[in-house]
This record gives structure tokens, C-alpha cells and sequence, in this order.
């Protein structure tokens, strides 16, 4: 058996250029939507400080409320989360008493999520705060008014 280790069989690996590294810094898709994602996040999570909300924990929340409640994976394929990471978001949500999460009364291995009523006050003081830094990012974006396309080519990618 030959050592892969030994120096004098393994071919010298090949650099990458550091002009890749440059391009890859100045275009990559993936790299320039996780900066933004996190800007963004930030930019919600300074706004919903003052409620002891982050902004993800405020997007769950408005997945709830609905008419009926959802079960976990309805939520879940919204959200883009799989179901382990959402139950493990839920779980604070629920020690707040923001939501209830129940078996399903037709499929008891499905769980519905449902907003508690200070889940629904704390949405009502929440809304004003989304709408005043949604604007606001909008503005900053240049696309006051008309978010439309870049929320339509997001959708697309998702």
C-alpha cells in the first residue's frame, strides 16, 4: 500500500490565482446575498429591540398569523427552514407564551402553531416598526415604491 502522505508521489496542488479571489469577492451571488441578508436582519433586529424580538422570530410570528393554524411544515416551506431548525426557533416563542403548538386534531403527527393573544399584541407593536424600516431599506435600496422586481427575482432563487 503506498502512503499518499509521501512527498515524493504527491503532485503539488495547484493555486488559485489570487485574481479568482478578487472576482469571487466582487461578484459572487451567494457571498453578496448572505452580506445583505445580514445587513438586513441587523437593520430589523435594531428595530425590534425594544420588544425583545429578533427579526426572524418576527417572521415566524406573522407566518401564524392566519384564519387557521398552520402545522409546522406549511411554516416550515415559507420560511425556507427545515422543520428541525423552525421547532428549535419555536421553542423561546413558546417560553414567551407568543405561540401554542399543538397535535393536529385529524393527524396527530402533524403539530398546528397558533398565535396566543400576546403573540397578537406583540405583532400589533411589531407591524409599525417592520413598515417603518421596511421603507426605509427600500428607500436606501433606491426602489421606494417599486420592490417588485427584487423581490420577484429573490422569489425566483427561493
Amino acid at each position: 500500500m503506498s502512503n499518499t502522505n509521501d512527498s515524493n508521489h504527491e503532485q503539488p496542488r495547484p493555486a488559485v490565482p489570487y485574481t479568482t479571489t478578487i472576482r469571487v469577492r466582487d461578484s459572487c451571488l451567494c457571498l453578496h446575498s448572505q452580506r445583505a441578508a445580514r445587513a438586513i436582519a441587523r437593520k430589523f433586529d435594531e428595530a425590534f429591540r425594544p420588544l425583545d424580538l429578533k427579526s426572524g422570530q418576527f417572521s415566524i410570528l406573522m407566518s401564524l398569523n392566519r384564519p387557521e393554524p398552520p402545522t409546522l411544515g406549511e411554516v416550515a416551506q415559507l420560511l425556507g427552514m427545515d422543520r428541525t431548525t423552525l421547532t428549535a426557533n419555536l421553542k423561546p416563542l413558546e417560553r414567551r407564551g407568543l405561540v401554542n403548538v399543538r397535535p393536529d386534531r385529524t393527524d396527530k403527527r402533524s403539530r398546528r402553531l397558533a398565535l396566543t393573544e400576546a403573540g397578537v399584541a406583540l405583532l400589533v407593536d411589531a407591524v409599525p416598526l417592520w413598515e417603518w424600516t421596511q421603507a426605509e431599506l427600500e428607500e436606501a435600496l433606491g426602489i421606494a415604491g417599486e420592490p417588485d422586481a427584487l423581490r420577484a427575482g429573490l422569489n425566483a432563487l427561493a
